[in-house]
């Protein structure tokens, strides 16, 4: 069995081999997910797992599929309270490889399944972190947020300052007067 490379993955041998890869990095490792979280927890890990196969392959043109399984805990922000909140994110994704770049275009949008483009040099860990980004929550959000409370003493109030002037009394005060 051949040794493959994550981030230089020759589909095509990868399936003729029936290869399987397998990864666990921390989050620090995808910059793009890590800004998702605003650099909260880099340690989280990302885990995924990776295998390929060939079907029909004594077909004039066999088909060359990754299945991809990818998972992570991301400490995200809460869009109703503001603070951070915990998120499993999973992907569980099949991907037919086609010949090239043009013809993926074309039978992606006309196929059920995720089309991509054949590659001796796939980078799967960078499919990982696409995969786990379109998977995110739109507004991630607790079931019930904890409680905010917020305390104003008279101290915050007086370092508020001065209350300010409506700004269309200021304007009126520059209109020249009427003759």
């Amino acid at each position: 069995m051949k040794t493959f490379s994550a981030r230089r993955l020759d589909v095509q041998a990868f399936a003729e081999d029936g290869g399987e890869l397998s990864g666990q990095e921390p989050l620090r490792a995808y910059p793009r997910l890590l800004a998702e979280t605003q650099g909260r927890d880099p340690d989280s890990p990302v885990s995924w797992t990776a295998s390929a196969e060939m079907r029909n392959p004594r077909h004039v043109h066999p088909q060359v599929w990754l299945h991809l399984k990818a998972q992570a805990q991301l400490s995200l922000t809460c869009q109703r309270c503001l603070a951070p909140v915990e998120m499993p994110v999973e992907v569980d994704r099949s991907f037919r490889f086609v010949a090239d770049e043009d013809r993926a275009a074309a039978e992606d949008d006309q196929s059920e399944e995720d089309v991509l483009a054949l590659s001796r040099a796939f980078d799967l860990v960078e499919l990982v972190e696409d995969e786990l980004l379109m998977d995110l929550p739109l507004a991630p959000r607790h079931d019930n947020c904890p409680p905010v409370s917020v305390k104003l003493g008279e101290e915050d109030l007086d370092a508020a300052g001065p209350e300010r002037e409506n700004p269309f009394a200021v304007l009126g005060k520059l209109k020249p007067p009427p003759k």
